[in-house]
């Protein structure tokens, strides 16, 4: 019973880094219809700021929250105007192209980032410190620290908030118009390009916190961190339906239980041949499943394509 609360407090924790990440994803896919495939990297361009950032201030003398959070803001400015020069130089002229076209940008934007991240801050694993009370508190047995409950709390506290955009204000009302029909919507008053613009700056700022939580938990940065958290919050907006922003939330928590309960039991359930190395191959089984089974995914719904 200790193992199985541990894994599951392990499993929302992975999953809130991923439902962050896949928010993102589905912010940009229910707009204007592309998958982001660079968006892991804006993710490791968060951490590998927030960890420039924190060296910087090693010697200041400033708590360690303190610190977190400054690296955090720094990082979530760094995202958003890196995302939205990206939305501006790499998709805004595709937009009317064939689908192909930006899918294939995104990809050679994605390895793009990497490079100029390897050449900046070099290919090396990088420490990052710990700035929080690292003191584990004790559930049934299993433990969870700080930094694991900060990424909790702050992932329920960007859901409510983000559902709240768009749901209530005035910027929430534009996107979904835009998500609706771009053309009608230029029409009535709204400005398509601005509401994009705003979307990605957003999912940036979504990803930059996602980067910053994920190397405060994990104690290490690289240039190539953010490929396979970005491909699997991409598995986890599919999982909970592409488009949907409480599908992705509950897709990524879904698909880091699964992960996290899968390393835990698979050595056991095989017999030994494969350890808890293996967990990785849980995502892409998950995808592959609801590809298959309920491609709209668990709370997504079949619509035509748009005109």
């Amino acid at each position: 019973m200790d193992t199985l609360i541990q894994q599951v407090i392990n499993g929302l924790v992975l999953g809130s880094v991923y439902a962050l990440v896949a928010l993102g994803y589905t912010m940009v896919y229910g707009i204007i219809n592309l998958i982001n495939f660079a968006h892991g990297e804006v993710l490791m361009v968060g951490a590998m700021t927030s960890w420039t950032v924190v060296g910087a201030l090693a010697a200041s003398g400033l708590p360690g929250w303190l610190v977190l959070l400054i690296s955090a803001l720094a990082a979530i400015v760094v995202c958003s105007l890196l995302n939205f020069a990206i939305e501006k130089v790499a998709y805004r002229p595709l937009r009317n192209a064939p689908r192909l076209a930006p899918l294939i940008t995104a990809m050679g934007m994605s390895l793009l980032l990497q490079t100029l991240a390897m050449i900046i801050w070099k290919p090396t694993y990088k420490s990052f410190p710990i700035l929080l009370p690292n003191e584990p508190f004790n559930i049934g047995g299993a433990v969870i620290n700080t930094v694991q409950i900060l990424i909790l709390a702050v992932t329920a506290v960007t859901l409510v908030g983000l559902m709240y955009l768009v749901n209530r204000t005035r910027l929430g009302r534009a996107m979904r118009a835009t998500a609706e029909n771009p053309r009608v919507a230029a029409l009535m008053g709204v400005r398509p390009d601005t509401v994009i613009s705003a979307t990605f700056i957003i999912g940036a700022a979504l990803a930059a916190l996602a980067g910053v939580m994920y190397a405060a938990n994990y104690g290490s940065v690289q240039h190539a961190m953010g490929f396979l958290p970005g491909l699997k919050a991409f598995t986890a907006a599919v999982f909970g339906g592409i488009g949907n922003l409480a599908g992705a939330m509950v897709g990524g928590v879904l698909l880091g239980l699964i992960e996290s309960l899968g390393a835990g039991y698979i050595g056991v359930v095989t017999g030994g041949v494969l350890g808890s190395n293996y967990q990785d191959i849980f995502a892409f089984i998950v995808l592959i499943g609801v590809l298959t089974l309920r491609p709209q995914g668990l709370l997504g719904e079949r619509v035509a394509d748009r005109a």
